[in-house]
């Protein structure tokens, strides 16, 4: 690990839904158990098509009797029209956090440091805001969501550094976790094979929502035979869709790269028959790691 950084994720923004049917009116749309919610709580989770496609991932917080929703910045509007699209007659108010920074905070002993347990999504409220143990994996360290405004000086005195552009982008695809569209294909990838269901990203004893019934289909018929997973890079990092080639066979292709790391979504059965061939992509050669955490 590194010394405590801290890194303002300038690719993140807030959507905001108030009102008394706020949690119920979600319930029914994602993928997670938002009763999991609370104030000392934080979940990861998705907006899927009918057909259960990816459509949106965002974590989800609760401040006072507002849920905050950390999503893609570049499709926020997107997010809201389809958030109010199922409106309805519910009482809700959708708005935009506009006054709100998403930071990611990580290093040695960074959920002490904040006083968070290193149990995945444990919350506590902080200078107006919250902050939080990455709901997917601890070793991410903790995101924060604040009022933007005095929000820097504020981590700073907690103990962290300005960390270096992209150093959180090099932890997470190190640790095998998505960057949204980065990394998953809007209405095409699906939630098991991005690793959903290993990283705390679906509830599988809530009720109804949408797409469910699709990615249910997919877990108990054992349907996942693709994995989004971590690659080394030796070589200029491919770009994204870039084949990933094993002698005469294409096993699967990149997505986000950044520096020797990579993730890819790799078909699971050519893996296993790769052996000792190289694996290329592009000009670079790439390594596919199993992260640690998985069990596939």
């Amino acid at each position: 690990m590194t010394e405590r950084s801290y890194e303002q994720l300038g690719n993140r923004g807030v959507v905001t839904i108030a009102g008394e049917d706020r949690k119920a009116f979600l319930q029914g749309l994602i993928s997670n158990d938002i009763e999991k919610i609370a104030a000392d709580r934080a979940i990861w989770s998705a907006l899927l098509t009918p057909q259960g496609k990816y459509l949106h991932d965002f974590f989800v917080v609760e401040i006072g009797d507002t849920l905050y929703l950390d999503c893609e910045a570049d499709r926020l509007m997107d997010f809201g029209k389809r958030l109010h699209r199922y409106k309805l007659r519910a009482q809700v108010e959708l708005g935009i956090g506009e006054d709100q920074a998403i930071f990611a905070l990580f290093g040695d002993e960074a959920l002490s440091t904040l006083g968070l347990a290193d149990e995945a999504g444990v919350a506590r409220s902080i200078g107006g805001g919250i902050v939080y143990v990455d709901p997917r994996l601890p070793r991410a360290g903790a995101r924060a969501l604040l009022p933007a405004a005095g929000a820097a000086e504020l981590i700073e005195g907690l103990g962290f550094s300005a960390g270096s552009p992209n150093d959180y982008d090099a932890l997470r695809l190190a640790l095998g976790l998505s960057d949204g569209s980065r990394d998953l294909i809007v209405e095409k990838s699906t939630l098991l094979e991005s690793n959903f269901d290993e990283l705390h990203g679906v509830d599988w004893e809530k009720g109804c929502y949408m797409g469910q019934e699709l990615t249910a289909r997919t877990k108990y018929r054992g349907l996942v035979r693709k994995r989004l997973m971590p690659v080394r890079i030796e070589g200029p990092v491919p770009e994204t869709g870039t084949p990933l080639i094993a002698g005469d066979k294409e096993i699967g292709e990149m997505r986000s790269g950044s520096g020797r790391r990579g993730l890819a979504l790799i078909r699971l059965e050519r893996l296993a028959e790769v052996g000792e061939m190289d694996v290329l992509a592009g000009e670079a050669r790439v390594f596919p790691e199993k992260p640690d955490w998985a069990e596939y």
